[in-house]
């Protein structure tokens, strides 16, 4: 416990910050489209991360800047395609009923979320190098600060891809949709312009 209560904490107060990652799973939500599938990829993907980086890869990546130099320009462009899209949608988009949106592919929806998740270099940095670094100061106990911190993603996926789910019924109206994709897009694009001068 003195190990996994702290990664549990650390990883939920990392990941709870709304992201592109987060935002995704939210709308997918709302619209009630492959639920399980995204919070199992996230979920998924954030604790192979963290383990990863418990088990050393953090310091790889802090001596590989190469590596991260092209992620986080494959970052910027395709969030910034992602929020352009997302943008036109809160202009365009009439079928606004959760019921009546146009079915995604799963396929399509993976490849999605696998980008928002591993394109993203903040995550590399959360995850990985931080988490990482952190994890290894309890030593021998450092697997059981990584099982809480995958614990914490498990939980807030599950909570904010259900949750969205589950509250989708009461967001019907036009003007929620247009403001979510608003506020989508935003983030998408305030990442992209982080990712673009932030100093790794």
């Amino acid at each position: 416990m003195i190990a996994l209560l702290p990664g549990f904490l650390t990883g939920l107060s990392l990941i709870i910050a709304i992201g592109a990652q987060n935002a995704f799973v939210i709308k997918q939500g709302l619209l009630r489209q492959h639920v399980l599938l995204i919070v199992l990829i996230c979920a998924i993907s954030d604790a192979a991360l963290i383990f990863l980086g418990t088990g050393g890869l953090g310091a790889l990546v802090q001596s590989n800047k190469g590596l991260l130099e092209v992620i986080r320009w494959f970052g910027v462009a395709y969030l910034t395609w992602f929020g352009i899209k997302s943008a036109k949608s809160a202009f365009t988009n009439q079928s606004l009923q959760a019921s009546e949106s146009p079915t995604v592919s799963a396929v399509k929806v993976a490849t999605t979320v696998l980008a928002l998740t591993w394109l993203n270099p903040h995550v590399y940095l959360d995850t990985v190098i931080l988490l990482g670094s952190v994890a290894n100061q309890f030593d021998s106990d450092r697997w059981f600060f990584a099982i809480g911190a995958s614990v914490a993603s498990i939980l807030w996926f599950t909570v904010i891809g259900f949750g969205a789910r589950a509250a989708s019924k009461y967001m019907s109206r036009p003007i929620f949709w247009k403001v979510l994709d608003s506020l989508i897009a935003l983030v998408m694009f305030s990442i992209a312009i982080t990712l673009a001068f932030f100093n790794f």
